[in-house]
């Protein structure tokens, strides 16, 4: 039977010892008491330090809000993560999955998320493939070997209305400075092309990009500089998240902006804070392929 561990606090029950590494402080949680309701359970996994909790709402009433999304991303008074990932049922593919940014909107698309949830999906079927409905559509994951995981993230969005901006105008270079690209993921992309990413002030630039006023829905913000031939280096600014090590969306989003722009073939590795990813914008979507962790396993109290 699964279960979970707890860390009794205390000052709960002053009888527990006070040393944090005693190992009597853990207890044993079976998995039937986190099925009254009290608890919510979840899963920690990552893609390339990208991080996620993932709560599988299968065959259960919805119990993930916007609220509850809040309290769990807090990183000192909660779990922490860059995005909610929420599994669900649906008859059109294995699982449907509902995301949710740090800040309590919504998202839809998720390409590092999607990806551990993928790997997840075929460990618990023995599937080598899953389809996976999302808002940006039905992706189609598979296991790619040697641990890697495949997601077809479907086609680039290159038009205005699609990404979208403001008002028409040529997605390949935006009227701002610095001349970025814009690209729709599922989720809007803003790309800068600069000579060395790692001399970008990303807290300033990523927050104030996010919500120009050409973005309506507000947007992604990456800085990207080319290392060789089909070879980038990116830093990523999530939308309703901030910095964070990885991103899928956005690491499509700069491969797709970078062969639009000549600097690149369709076939690029992209080095992220968080580790490599490859990427390879066919004729049938933007494929990403990469690494994933499942973490821990944990319970919520609700």
């Amino acid at each position: 039977m699964r279960g979970y561990l707890e860390r009794q606090d205390p000052a709960v029950n002053p009888q527990m010892p006070t040393l944090l590494d005693m190992s009597d402080r853990i207890v044993y949680m079976p998995a039937m008491a986190l099925t009254d309701g009290t608890y919510l359970p979840f899963m920690k996994m990552h893609g390339l330090g990208n991080d996620f909790v993932v709560v599988d709402e299968r065959g259960i009433s919805p119990r993930v809000n916007a609220a509850v999304a809040v309290a769990i991303a807090d990183r000192h008074r909660g779990v922490g993560f860059d995005q909610l990932a929420v599994l669900s049922d649906t008859d059109q593919a294995d699982v449907h999955l509902t995301f949710w940014n740090s800040d309590g909107s919504l998202a839809d698309a998720c390409g590092n998320a999607t990806r551990c949830i993928a790997r997840h999906l075929m460990t618990e079927t023995g599937k080598s493939a899953v389809d996976i409905r999302t808002g940006r559509g039905m992706l189609h994951a598979i296991d790619a070997g040697d641990g890697l995981t495949s997601v077809n993230m479907g086609q680039p969005l290159l038009r205005w209305h699609e990404v979208p901006v403001s008002h028409e105008m040529d997605t390949l270079e935006l009227p701002i400075d610095g001349a970025p690209t814009a690209t729709g993921m599922g989720n809007p992309h803003c790309t800068f092309f600069v000579a060395d990413a790692e001399t970008i002030d990303l807290s300033a630039r990523g927050a104030e990009m996010e919500r120009h006023p050409l973005f309506p829905e507000r947007t992604n913000v990456q800085f990207a500089s080319l290392l060789g031939p089909d070879h980038l280096r990116m830093r990523v600014w999530e939308r309703g998240v901030g910095v964070t090590l990885a991103s899928g969306s956005s690491s499509c989003a700069t491969a797709v902006a970078a062969a639009r722009r000549g600097l690149t073939g369709r076939e690029v590795k992209i080095d992220l804070d968080g580790g490599q990813i490859d990427i390879s914008w066919r004729d049938n979507g933007v494929w990403m392929t990469g690494p994933t962790a499942h973490v821990f396993d944990g319970k919520w109290r609700l």
